[in-house]
């Protein structure tokens, strides 16, 4: 009985690095994405900021983390921290 079954979920995980977390309980994390231009085939670096929910305020500036969709918890909150990848250093 002390098997761990992988639950198969839709909601999306995107890893990033943490750039703030300043706020009591929320982090902001950058994530960079590749995007192939439709015209000239070259490849572009894509940036956006998501801001997670981070319930131990565990997080500091640089951690690369995983972050995992949820139902909205603020006004710009829609992201939870699913787990720190790195620590800074």
């Amino acid at each position: 009985m002390g098997e761990s079954v992988a639950i198969k979920s839709t909601k999306r995980v995107l890893t990033g690095e943490v750039i703030s977390d300043k706020n009591d309980k929320t982090i902001v994390v950058r994530v960079e994405t590749l995007v192939k231009h439709p015209l000239y085939k070259k490849y572009i670096r894509r940036r956006k900021k998501f801001m997670a929910h981070d319930p131990a305020n565990d997080c500091g500036i640089g951690d690369k983390v995983q972050i995992i969709e949820s139902r909205p918890l603020s006004a710009r909150k829609r992201w939870q921290l699913l787990r720190v990848v790195e620590k800074a250093v």
